[in-house]
């Protein structure tokens, strides 16, 4: 059973990338703003990514190794991806996508399983 010392982590790092995916791409949807204040409101948004992803991380390294926090850090931006990309921008992941990202994810198995031999 995972306790809330190693959940935690886990779900900051949700929230990081969350707010980290809608900072890549929600400028998209504002095509009249220039590159300058395209860079701005990015920023804006990741200043706050910062707030959940130092925490996480802090807090995740009594409970992982590095190699599992940044595991961890892409596959949930991976499925924040998915979110933004249908939340804002009404686009579902693709037959080749699906296969693409659940490669990515037995990756990330492989990172959790006991070394080999």
């Amino acid at each position: 059973m995972i306790g809330m010392g190693s959940l935690l982590p886990i779900l900051l790092l949700a929230g990081s990338s969350i707010l980290m995916n809608v900072a890549w791409y929600y400028h998209l949807k504002q095509p009249s703003l220039g590159m300058l204040a395209a860079i701005g409101l990015a920023w804006g948004i990741a200043l706050f990514e910062y707030c959940f992803a130092v925490p996480a991380n802090r807090i995740g390294i009594a409970h992982y190794s590095l190699a599992e926090l940044k595991t961890i850090q892409e596959v949930l931006s991976l499925g924040a991806f998915v979110l933004v990309a249908w939340a804002l921008f009404g686009e579902t992941p693709t037959l080749s996508q699906i296969l693409g990202f659940a490669l990515i994810a037995g990756g990330a198995f492989m990172i959790f399983r006991s070394p080999f031999g």
